[in-house]
């Protein structure tokens, strides 16, 4: 088994490359859920599986960081701003 990534730089370049890959692939069905205001429930099932590889690469002392969650925000939604919304 691979050691877990303990350093803060690579567990946050990673948590935004899973999130990255996410929404790239992903692109039309994060437009909806912005445009539908159900985003999170309709990837639930996506981010998930990308939270749990996450969780499994990086130490458990760094998943309180955040930084996952962090990159949700930052590659999720704030890219898709121009997406018209009701929830902005």
């Amino acid at each position: 088994m691979e050691e877990p990534i303990r350093d803060a730089d690579s567990a946050r370049r990673l948590a935004r490359t899973i999130v990255s890959d996410l929404a790239m692939y992903h692109k039309e069905e994060v437009e909806r859920g912005i445009a539908e205001d159900n985003l999170f429930p309709a990837l639930a099932e996506r981010i998930e599986e990308g939270r749990n590889h996450y969780r499994e690469r990086v130490d458990p002392e760094l998943l309180r960081a955040g930084l996952f969650e962090k990159a949700l925000v930052d590659l999720l939604l704030k890219p898709f701003g121009h997406v018209r919304s009701t929830i902005w």
